[in-house]
């Protein structure tokens, strides 16, 4: 299927902004009337045909802002949407929750639905299959206002709000070493997700500032419980088994774990094991997990507090900004 000609197409070829592609179809008097019309020749060219829902929904305000999340199911997303609920509350605003399940084509779905149901605003952390970013440049486009949070694109005009992934990963694996761990392997995010990235590149800083060469053999594409299940049956079972797992996450972690419970090997004497998230379940575990605090609650406040502020000033002209939430390491049993 031939991809939709957006204003940010136009806007390249042209060598201006897209801001100005779009004022200059809505025939705006502070833009010269030869750039317009050179816009609208193009547009014509190309086959450009605006967004009519998302035109239609800059043309009016509902106080109802989208929220797209991968997985209801993790802790940490659960605790931003209470960050975020708490703001629109507090700001008259309700949250329309849809969830992705990480697929792409139901994140797309889950897209038109806003669209559909006339959101003044997005907070999105996208799939982990989506790789095409075109359907949130087409509101992007249409002047929607847009924050993506703990999952982060660069090239796109929109706001983003991320914990300290490769400082947390430091700690992590910082830690496991102070504790006597000399082989430690990592259960790792996709790399094609920055924050997969910053936690490989946290895990290997940490690894070289302790004189430990980094081995690529003990990093597993490996983030949920059973997958962690799979992988630690045949890992934990070799001569040259890891002395210590970092996890990208809780629930991975927990699976480690419990594959370690079964082979008979203890943690944390045999094994030592950090997560990240600081789950509630990493508090009932057992030995309970020693786990990085990504601090959902402040993240969603924060992204949430961005969307309203670009809602309010209604602007088309800023440069996106880039918020960090730091994080911090609670160490328990398992470690």
């Amino acid at each position: 299927m031939k991809r939709q000609v957006t204003i940010k197409d136009i806007a390249e070829k042209l060598g201006i902004s897209p801001s100005t592609v779009s004022r200059s179809l809505k025939d705006h008097p502070d833009i010269s009337i030869k750039t317009r019309n050179a816009v609208k020749e193009l547009a014509k060219l190309l086959g450009y045909k605006p967004n009519l829902i998302a035109l239609n929904l800059k043309n009016s305000k509902t106080n109802t802002i989208g929220l797209i999340v991968p997985e209801i199911e993790h802790h940490f997303f659960s605790t931003i949407i209470n960050g975020i609920e708490e703001v629109a509350y507090q700001n008259n605003y309700n949250v329309l929750v849809v969830q992705s399940n990480e697929s792409y084509m139901r994140e797309v779905l889950n897209t038109q639905t806003l669209l559909g149901n006339r959101v003044d605003g997005m907070l999105v952390s996208f799939s982990k299959e989506t790789k095409d970013f075109s359907h949130f440049q087409q509101i992007i486009d249409n002047e929607i206002p847009m924050v993506f949070y703990d999952r982060a694109i660069d090239d796109l005009q929109a706001d983003v709000v991320v914990v300290d992934d490769y400082t947390g990963a430091y700690d992590a694996v910082n830690h496991l070493i102070n504790r006597g761990c000399k082989r430690i392997a990592f259960y790792s995010a996709p790399q094609h997700l920055i924050l997969g990235q910053d936690r490989l590149h946290g895990y290997v800083a940490a690894l070289e500032h302790h004189g430990i060469t980094y081995d690529k053999n003990l990093v597993y594409s490996c983030d949920t419980f059973d997958s962690a299940i799979k992988i630690s049956n045949s890992v934990l079972k070799k001569v040259d088994r890891p002395d210590g797992i970092f996890a990208v996450n809780d629930l991975t972690a927990l699976g480690v774990m419990k594959v370690a419970q079964k082979l008979g090997i203890s943690v944390p004497e045999d094994l030592k094991v950090v997560g990240f998230e600081n789950s509630k379940i990493s508090t009932i575990s057992d030995p309970e997990l020693s786990s990085v605090d990504q601090f959902g609650y402040n993240l969603g406040k924060k992204a949430m507090t961005i969307l309203l502020d670009r809602i309010k000033n209604n602007s088309i002209d800023y440069k996106p900004v880039k918020h960090v939430i730091k994080t911090k390491l609670i160490t328990r049993g398992s470690s």
